[in-house]
This record gives structure tokens, C-alpha cells and sequence, in this order.
């Protein structure tokens, strides 16, 4: 059984976590915390959920989802996402974000600065153009 390591339990990264479980994949899934604050949502995700740290589910998945704000100074585990894809929901909101120079000058998008952060890691934007809930409600099954 395929597992996804999911970096960010906010409100993108639960709701792609619930997308995958209900497809049948494991999910080991971090937040800015400590594995235990996210008793609750494995509880509700049920028995194929497990919390752990960043780097713990960036090495227990066989991808990886990054589900948190792109920083200006790298604090994503780098060698646990050595060699996986990693899909990155980030989009970037200066509100939230703060200015990052190389962007708002139309130098570099956030996902060439997150593939430099990861460079040994396949880095594809994906996501980003659908609002979280959507994620399950636009649903459908195979066929």
C-alpha cells in the first residue's frame, strides 16, 4: 500500500489526507507542532493515519505533499525528501507570506524556489487552483 507523507495539517493538508484515505493510501502527516496536537485529526481520520514529525513523514512516505507556506529560508527535510516527488499546494499571498524579491519581481515563481530548496527532490505544483474542500466534494470515482 502506497503511503503519502503530508508536510502541513491545515486545511489543505487534512483535506488531501482525507482525499487519500478514502482512495485506499496510508497518510503520515506533520505539523509546525508536535505529533501529538494531532490527536483529534487522526483519531478522525481513522487507523491508516499516523502523526509524526516533518521529517518523519517526509521519510515515511513514497511521495511526498507540502501543504505549508513557501519561507524565504529553507525548513523543509531536505534529505528525507531526497529522490520522491513532492507535490506543493503553496500559493503565494504576500499577506501571509511577507515579500519575497525574486518573486514579486517575476525572476523566479515559488515553485522554482521550493525545486531549489529541494534539489535532489521532483517538485511539481499541484492543487493550487481549487479551494480545499472542493478536494472532496468534486470527488468522483473512477470511470
Amino acid at each position: 500500500m502506497t503511503t503519502i507523507g503530508i508536510i502541513g495539517a491545515g486545511e489543505v493538508g487534512s483535506q488531501i489526507a482525507r482525499a487519500a484515505l478514502a482512495s485506499g493510501y496510508r497518510v503520515v502527516i506533520a505539523n509546525s507542532r508536535e505529533p501529538e496536537t494531532l490527536a483529534g485529526l487522526i483519531a478522525e481520520l481513522g487507523p491508516a493515519a499516523h502523526a509524526a514529525s516533518a521529517a518523519d513523514a517526509a521519510a515515511a512516505g513514497d511521495f511526498a505533499v507540502v501543504a505549508v507556506p513557501l519561507k524565504v529560508v529553507n525548513d523543509m527535510p531536505v534529505d528525507e525528501l531526497a529522490g520522491k516527488i513532492v507535490l506543493d499546494t503553496n500559493n503565494y499571498m504576500v499577506w501571509r507570506d511577507g515579500h519575497i524579491a525574486v518573486v514579486d519581481s517575476g525572476e523566479k515563481t515559488i515553485h522554482e524556489l521550493r525545486q531549489e530548496q529541494l534539489p535532489t527532490s521532483k517538485v511539481a505544483k499541484a492543487f493550487t487552483h481549487i479551494q480545499a474542500p472542493r478536494l472532496l466534494t468534486a470527488a468522483r470515482p473512477p470511470g
